[in-house]
């Protein structure tokens, strides 16, 4: 009877190379966001009142450009609304608005009708 010693890893096999792309390859395909767009996203990110995560890719870079501009075109942004609700609320006591009454005329021509 033989006695088969069983092998042990890595003796007697090749060393595993990855199969996949490697990085330089990975880069070609996928390049890194430019600094043209990570610094316009920074700009749409605080002019929305939003975050975002740092895209890996300039492909990703672009579809977060796209959805902040989306935010954007809406109108106003929820910071926006959220400071001037904050400041009427400060100011509530201030506020005035003229009465129909209180004029007489309209436009260019328009006066008061009560002087005080």
């Amino acid at each position: 009877m033989t006695s088969h010693t069983p092998a042990r890893f890595g003796q007697g096999t090749p060393t595993p190379r990855p199969t996949g792309a490697t990085s330089a390859q990975h880069r070609q395909r996928h390049p890194p966001p430019t600094r043209k767009q990570l610094a316009y996203l920074r700009k749409l990110a605080q002019r929305a009142g939003q975050t975002f995560t740092t895209p890996r890719t300039r492909f990703q870079a672009s579809a977060e450009i796209r959805r902040l501009q989306a935010i954007r075109s809406t109108g106003f942004t929820f910071a926006e609304l959220e400071a001037e609700r904050a400041a009427r609320e400060l100011n509530d006591d201030l506020t005035c608005s003229i009465k129909p009454f209180e004029v007489s005329g309209f436009g260019s021509s328009a006066t008061w009708s009560q002087r005080s």
